[in-house]
């Protein structure tokens, strides 16, 4: 069974700036759930054989003043038997003024009241978005995450390979760090998969024979980033003279991260090869090949040479 996440009400209201207006305890022991937001057009009409309590509630021009048109008697009722749902929270959005009988329900039944002056379809597509973050399914990872020329490159191998000497020399030519050691994985779509560090790491590298070192501070603010997209897997291995390694790139090798495939580069290891250049080289032509242009194919055509259709190839680096 996947594991559920959840982000309290209180992050909730101060990471999207809403005004909390009431809330029936502490608002950080009260946990949103759910990703999906609603808007309770047909539970105020009375269809409510479908409605999911652990959606934040959208209030806006339409449902107010549905509300406001029904004779006083039945407004009272419809309001009574919506927050007798008991809804995790309502949002009420371009600066509406609550109305006391809606607060005094919202009281009764426990229910979270939140304000914004934004508008209802923005305020949605804000919340769906920051909702699909922080709840995102999420797995941790043994890597470094680095900003390359802005493509988001996860760099993974065995302890002592030189992730980090990498990243280190990533940063002082003048790209970012995003996670080092601890890279935690969310899959914020269907499509697509950000990376960032935990909270309690976030900016440090640790360097065998110098110690731990703080990115931020020895290199500046625009050494780091919070998070990033993942564009491309780049695993470091120590060079094995047995194993024939990929010489022209016309195959696409990819890994699977929560179920996402991503591009992914074995890059073997030995002394004397310059891996932070290696991968700013590999960082570009995986943009070069997203936006359609592959050199090797170009390099064969020019030859003569018949060009076989690539393969896609999985590969599971998580292991290597």
């Amino acid at each position: 069974m996947p594991e559920s996440y959840m982000v309290s009400l209180e992050k909730l209201v101060r990471d999207n700036g809403y005004n909390l207006v009431y809330a029936p305890a502490n608002p950080e022991t009260i946990s949103i759930v759910s990703k999906e937001v609603s808007r309770p057009g047909l539970a105020l009409a009375g269809f409510t054989e479908h409605f999911d309590a652990s959606r934040v509630q959208f209030f806006g021009y339409v449902e107010m003043d549905y509300l406001a048109n029904l004779p006083g008697d039945e407004r009272g009722w419809r309001l009574e038997q919506f927050l007798a749902l008991k809804p995790c929270a309502i949002l009420l959005t371009r600066g509406q003024a609550l109305p006391d009988e809606m607060l005094r329900l919202a009281q009764t039944y426990q229910v979270s009241v939140m304000c914004t002056e934004i508008s209802t379809s923005d305020s949605m597509a804000a919340l769906i978005s920051y909702l699909g973050v922080e709840l995102a399914e999420r797995v941790t990872r043994h890597g470094v995450l680095v900003e390359v020329y802005g493509q988001g490159v996860l760099i993974l191998g065995s302890s002592g390979v030189g992730k980090s000497e990498t990243a280190v020399e990533l940063i002082k030519r003048g790209h970012r760090l995003v996670a080092d050691d601890a890279v935690e994985i969310r899959r914020v779509s269907n499509k697509t998969l950000v990376g960032s560090a935990p909270d309690n790491i976030r900016h440090f590298i640790e360097l065998r024979g110098v110690g731990i070192i703080n990115a931020r501070s020895l290199f500046g603010m625009g050494s780091v980033k919070q998070t990033e997209k993942i564009d491309l897997v780049i695993n470091l291995e120590p060079w094995n003279q047995e194993k024939v390694y990929d010489r022209l790139g016309l195959d696409e090798e990819f890994t699977t991260i929560l179920d996402i495939p991503v591009p992914v580069c074995v890059v073997p290891v030995k002394p004397g090869r310059n891996l932070s250049i290696i991968v700013e080289i590999a960082a570009m032509n995986h943009r070069q090949k997203a936006m359609g242009y592959n050199a090797a194919r170009e390099l064969l055509a020019d030859l003569g040479m018949e060009i076989d259709t690539p393969t896609r190839r999985e590969l599971d680096v998580w292991n290597h």
